[in-house]
C-alpha cells in the first residue's frame, strides 16, 4: 500500500492506539498520507511492526511499539518515547479495544473486568497522557472511538454486555473532556461506528453484516483532524452504512 503525502498534517504529531490491525491501521496510514509524524502501538508486536512497515515503506515517519493501554506505565513509557522522538504531541486517536462474548447471567468477572480495562481504562489513560501533553503546545485534539452498540438502544446484542457498557462510558468520556479541554485549546470528539469489516465484528458473532470497511472509517478519523473540521468539538459523529 502506496502513501501519498498530502502535507496537511505536516509538521503534526499524532499517537494512533490499537494501530497493529482494523481501523487503527488505517487511521495510522490515513494520518501518515496527511504527513502527520505518526506513533503507533498495540499489543501485538508482528501486528504493529507491519504497520509500520507499510508507512516506512512510503517514506512516513514512524515510532513504534507495544503497549497494553490499561498498563499505566506502559501508557506513560510510551508517551515519554513518543515526546523524546518527536518533541510535541497534537492528535491522538484511541482505537485500541477489544471484546468478550458471554450471556450476562454467566460473564465471567474476569472477562468484564478485562473489557472495560482496555476499553474504558484504556481510553482515560492515553487521553490524560495526550492530554498533558498537548497543553505543552498550547492545545490538540483528540478522538475517542465509541460504538453504535455504546449509544443507540437498538444496537445492543446479547452476550456484548461489557462492550456495550464500555462504550456508553467512552461517549461520556469525551464529552467530559470536551469541556475540560477548551481552556487548553484541546478539541475532543467521539465517533461512534456500526458494523466495521474488523476482526472485532466477527468475534461478536450474531451474523452481523459489515457496512464500512476499517479504511472508510480510518479516512474519517484523519479527515477529523484537517483544519476544516476545527470547528467541531464535543461531537459525536455516527458511522453507519446506507446499504
Amino acid at each position: 500500500m502506496a502513501i501519498e503525502t498530502d502535507g496537511r498534517l505536516s509538521g503534526q504529531v499524532a499517537w494512533v492506539t490499537g494501530a497493529g490491525r482494523g481501523v487503527g491501521r488505517a487511521t495510522a496510514l490515513a494520518l501518515a498520507a496527511h504527513g502527520a509524524r505518526v506513533a503507533i502501538c498495540a499489543r501485538t508486536e508482528r501486528e504493529i511492526a507491519e504497520t509500520a512497515r507499510l508507512i516506512e515503506a512510503s517514506g512516513g515517519d514512524v515510532l513504534a511499539g507495544t503497549a497494553d493501554v490499561s498498563d499505566e506505565r506502559a501508557v506513560n513509557d510510551f508517551s515519554d518515547r513518543l515526546i523524546e522522538r518527536f518533541g510535541r504531541l497534537d492528535i491522538l486517536v484511541q482505537c485500541a479495544a477489544i471484546i468478550a462474548v458471554q450471556p450476562f447471567d454467566a460473564f465471567e468477572t474476569s472477562a468484564w473486568d478485562n473489557v472495560l480495562a482496555v476499553n474504558l481504562r484504556g481510553a482515560f489513560l492515553c487521553a490524560r497522557s495526550a492530554f498533558r501533553a498537548m497543553q505543552a503546545n498550547g492545545g490538540g485534539q483528540i478522538i475517542l472511538i465509541s460504538s453504535l452498540s455504546g449509544v443507540r438502544g437498538p444496537e445492543k446484542f446479547p452476550g456484548l454486555a461489557a462492550y456495550n457498557v464500555s462504550k456508553a462510558g467512552v461517549l461520556a468520556l469525551s464529552e467530559i473532556l470536551a469541556v475540560e479541554g477548551k481552556a487548553h485549546h484541546i478539541r475532543v470528539n467521539c465517533v461512534s461506528p456500526g458494523a466495521i469489516d474488523t476482526d472485532l465484528l466477527r468475534q461478536a458473532g450474531h451474523g452481523l453484516r459489515a457496512g464500512v470497511t476499517a479504511e472508510q472509517v480510518g479516512d474519517f478519523l484523519a479527515w477529523l483532524c484537517l483544519p476544516e473540521a476545527a470547528i467541531l468539538t464535543g461531537a459525536n459523529v455516527e458511522i453507519m452504512s446506507n446499504a
